[in-house]
């Protein structure tokens, strides 16, 4: 079986991001970032980080060659660390909801939120993603999905295939979210809940403060680990923490509680 060898360190950034303020958002969370220097591997801010979570694409969606995804190519050189979080991002004539995992050698890979949240009518503004991300760091390989795909287990399911490498799709799950608080303990149970039934170290990294829309956020950003227990809680308050992902730990859990042998074999459709 193959696993990845090394520890990681990851760094949360749990801001209170400013209402359609992109310049502002931009300040203020490269402050923050430009603190981790040398102290990270992995940088993680919230779900729509430049704006908040909002149904209002005309002005403040961006386009890939837009003043924020030049800004966060920069600032990962900049800090020598992988940074991500998702932008409201218009693709020709439809906007989604993109994660952008930035790399300090300017390349980057996009995951296109899948699952739109409904209740805030973001599937009538934003086009749905496909296609599910894997990328590798340090040999860990991860899994960066967004905000209201925490509740959907299928998307997120980890599986082992013998056949290709001989490991798992993923060592960690990771979701940047903009979660109100009013659903505080769906947020914190689901995570454990993806931690423990994947077999996976999972993040959370929520958003703190009130939107423009009223809507009121708790934070409780966290890093679990393949038992759902807890490596690091955050409050309520502005805060950036880093943890350490520790590497013999998950292998020695999956070969001591390999329940993935006996999991049910499933494709997913359309």
């Amino acid at each position: 079986m193959s696993e990845p060898t090394q520890p990681l360190r990851v760094s949360l950034v749990q801001g209170d991001t400013l209402w359609h303020d992109a310049a502002a958002n931009r300040a203020y969370y490269g402050d923050r970032v430009r603190a981790l220097r040398g102290q990270s591997d992995l940088i993680v801010l919230p779900e729509t980080f430049t704006s908040g979570f909002t149904n209002e694409t005309q002005g403040n969606a961006e386009t890939m060659d837009g003043e924020s995804l030049r800004w966060l190519t920069a600032l990962a050189a900049e800090v020598d660390c992988v940074i991500t979080g998702s932008l409201v991002t218009r693709i020709g004539e439809k906007c989604v909801n993109r994660l952008v995992w930035m790399r300090p050698d300017g390349s980057f890979e996009c995951y296109d939120k899948r699952h739109l949240f409904r209740m805030a009518r973001e599937h009538e503004r934003y086009a749905a993603g496909a296609q599910r991300l894997i990328v590798e760091l340090k040999g860990w390989r991860i899994c960066p999905l967004v905000c209201y795909d925490l509740r959907f287990p299928v998307w997120i399911r980890n599986c082992y295939d013998a056949t290709v490498a001989g490991r798992f799709d993923y060592d960690l799950v990771l979701f940047v979210a903009n979660w109100p608080s009013a659903r505080r303990y769906a947020w914190q149970t689901l995570l454990r809940a993806r931690a423990i039934e994947n077999l996976s170290y999972c993040i959370g990294v929520n958003r703190v403060g009130t939107d423009g829309n009223g809507l009121h956020y708790a934070g409780d950003s966290a890093v679990l680990d393949f038992l759902g227990q807890p490596v690091v809680e955050l409050g309520a308050s502005e805060l950036t923490v880093t943890a350490t992902l520790d590497a013999s730990a998950l292998a020695a859990h999956r070969t001591r509680f390999p329940a993935w042998m006996d999991a049910d074999r499933f494709e997913l459709g359309d």
